[in-house]
């Protein structure tokens, strides 16, 4: 069953625009069964077969010559000398939409791509199932446990895979195959650890220190763990607001991880009743949320700004998107009953600050949407209408 995807629209918009569009994203988020529905009539040709990557590392323009316009190249970062002779090509056929890049590994496509083909090429990102391509389908279900321990991508959905079983089974795949092909992790069972750690760290300012006196490895050794994590969509960091622009360069991020599937595997939740009651479940429901807004953001191509806000005496906002010179505030609570309580944040930002706030929103775990004390009160389903 293929279910369409936002990001189509981008797609045919960019590339009647562009040479080559590249499409990259985490493995599994459904990048080759998209671009095959959208395009049968490219040729296919994937570099993590060995035939074909042999002849693209050996016969270059040979591999060129055969597939010279209307093409998709699958895993293109497996051979990152043929960007040298794409290059070439475009600029000298001047055909636009000629080819389609498409690859799992963020860090070596776009270090092949800034190398080689900037101006030619149009970067889009397809990421796990957002609410309104399930919803669509009717597949976005009523209890949000259930997404946050289901997970959003595509294999669970088409081929009905348990949870447990396809994230077992992903980590495995990702470990030995990406993370050995980027970097050289000597003990995979000490990488695993520090994945788990930064899932119980989901939703928090990140101490990066912290995390490594605890797995046991040095500080530089998990900035370039945690690098390869964000490269490879594993997780993703929201950056803290400053009317200082230089503070947010250097203040602790929150991180977050890009399906709370994946997340909540990690913290060893055998089943969505599990989170009823757990200890980290507002963290959870709080990952759920931002990354909606970050997935919507990157399949509709918006371009926003994100950030959140906390002052020393712990104020703060959970979520600030970026409208020109002002923001919409969101707070995100994940019990279904409204607490007074829950627009604490919201007033003491709009007491010394009011002159940066365009719109407020509370989402929480409900499913009713109204206004109350001025806010904008969402239900979960409804969190990504902040962005329309």
């Amino acid at each position: 069953m293929f279910i369409p995807r936002n990001i189509e629209s981008s797609i045919l918009n960019l590339i009647s625009k562009f040479p080559i569009i590249s499409l990259t994203g985490p493995r599994q988020s459904g990048k080759t069964t998209l671009l095959k529905n959208m395009f049968p009539n490219y040729q296919y040709v994937s570099l993590d077969y060995i035939d074909n990557r042999e002849f693209a590392i050996n016969d270059p323009r040979g591999f060129l010559e055969k597939y010279d316009k209307y093409v998709i190249i699958d895993e293109a970062q497996r051979v990152p000398q043929i960007f040298n002779y794409l290059q070439g090509k475009v600029d000298n056929d001047q055909i636009m939409g000629q080819y389609i890049l498409s690859g799992s590994q963020n860090f070596l496509l776009l270090q092949s791509i800034t190398q080689s083909l900037a101006g030619r090429v149009a970067i889009l990102r397809l990421l796990p199932f957002d609410f309104s391509e399930l919803n669509a389908q009717q597949l976005l279900e009523n209890n949000y446990l259930t997404h946050c321990f289901k997970g959003f991508y595509p294999s669970i959905y088409d081929r009905k895979i348990d949870s447990p079983f396809f994230y077992d089974s992903y980590i495995e795949s990702y470990v030995e195959r990406d993370i050995r092909t980027i970097i050289n992790v000597k003990d995979l069972s000490l990488f695993r650890l520090f994945l788990k750690l930064c899932a119980g760290r989901a939703g928090q300012l990140l101490n990066l220190n912290a995390v490594a006196n605890e797995c046991g490895i040095s500080s530089n050794t998990a900035r370039s763990w945690l690098s390869i994590l964000e490269t490879s969509y594993i997780v993703f960091v929201l950056p803290p607001y400053f009317q200082n622009i230089n503070k947010r360069l250097i203040k602790a991020p929150k991180l977050y991880f890009w399906d709370t599937g994946l997340l909540s595997f990690l913290l060893d939740i055998k089943h969505s009743d599990q989170l009823e009651s757990h200890y980290l479940r507002g963290n959870i429901f709080e990952n759920l949320v931002i990354a909606e807004m970050f997935k919507t953001n990157y399949h509709r191509l918006q371009q926003r700004n994100f950030y959140f806000y906390r002052d020393s005496n712990q104020n703060e906002i959970d979520l600030m998107i970026q409208n020109a010179a002002k923001f919409d505030l969101v707070e995100i609570k994940s019990s279904k009953t409204i607490n007074t309580e829950f627009f604490k944040g919201i007033q003491y930002f709009e007491k010394h600050m009011p002159n940066l706030i365009q719109n407020k929103y509370l989402i929480f775990g409900g499913d009713d949407s109204y206004k109350r004390q001025e806010v904008n009160v969402l239900g979960w389903k409804s969190s990504s209408k902040i962005l329309e």
